[in-house]
């Protein structure tokens, strides 16, 4: 028998519109190679025009869930998103303690891009006191970087010093995003040890929608397939970078990316 690919367990909300959370992560899996399995943290009403209500699914099912997957399988990279409550929080960090799982990416979502709050303020302390410093790397995007350190953060320069911060705090690799920046540039920081940017083209479109998860799941994705880290996030924004390429139009809001389209790239 064949021996199967590393398995990725996604830990995140659902969205209705398979642009973000679960559903787009699984196909972000599979299309790098891995098998994909889930967790979920929240249950939203949300289309391309953007999230309308966010219900936050039993604690107690979420732990249960993620007992029975780690009885089950081995995972070889977890990938936490939308968290979604202080409850959810909570259990995921109980369950990284007790399993210490391999390559935790988190992905530190706290808005929607239509504005729409995704983590309450009791979710959010628990994500700066306890995941940051668990997760083997955490992946936010200027903007939750602010939020997180209290510094502005709109250019490289204060995307290091956001690394920096997020280091005091306890993370012990940072990548920074700046994708929807003038210049489409992310800033790697790990363990202080310095910085190391990574820029790419400014890709113009309107069909964006899933980026950020895109991203960060491409990286545990890639450390699951025994890449570095600063392997991992040049792949993993390549991989972005061809998904918005390939991006289209579904509804009356922004598209989401092509998560499949490194795929149909491969084959041709």
């Amino acid at each position: 028998m064949a021996e199967g690919p590393p398995i990725v367990l996604t830990i995140a909300g659902f969205d209705p519109s398979s642009g973000a959370g679960v559903t787009a992560d699984i196909k972000t899996i599979a299309t790098l190679g891995c098998y994909g399995v889930a967790a979920i943290t929240a249950l939203t009403v949300q289309s391309t025009a953007g999230v309308r209500r966010v219900q936050p699914v039993d604690p107690q099912l979420l732990t249960d869930s993620l007992n029975e997957l780690m009885r089950d399988v081995k995972v070889s990279a977890v990938h936490i998103g939308m968290l979604g409550s202080a409850d959810s929080a909570e259990q995921v960090a109980g369950f990284l303690e007790h399993y210490r799982p391999p390559n935790v990416v988190v992905d530190p979502v706290l808005k929607s891009s239509s504005g729409a709050s995704l983590l309450d303020q009791g979710g959010s302390k628990i994500l700066i006191q306890k995941l940051l410093s668990i997760a083997n790397v955490i992946t936010p995007n200027v903007d939750e970087a602010s939020a997180l350190t209290g510094l502005v953060v709109r250019n490289p320069e204060q995307m290091e010093q956001a690394a920096r911060r997020l280091h005091e705090i306890g993370a012990k690799a940072v990548v920074v995003t700046g994708g929807h920046l003038d210049r489409a540039v992310d800033v790697l920081s790990i363990d202080r040890e310095g910085a190391q940017t990574f820029e790419a083209e400014k890709v113009e479109s309107k069909n964006t929608h899933g980026t950020g998860c895109a991203f960060s799941t491409a990286i545990a994705c890639h450390l699951a397939l025994g890449q570095s880290l600063p392997a991992a996030v040049q792949l993993a924004k390549s991989y972005v970078l061809q998904a918005i390429r390939d991006g289209y139009l579904i509804g009356k809001g922004p598209g989401p990316v092509n998560h499949m389209g490194g795929r149909k790239n491969r084959e041709e």
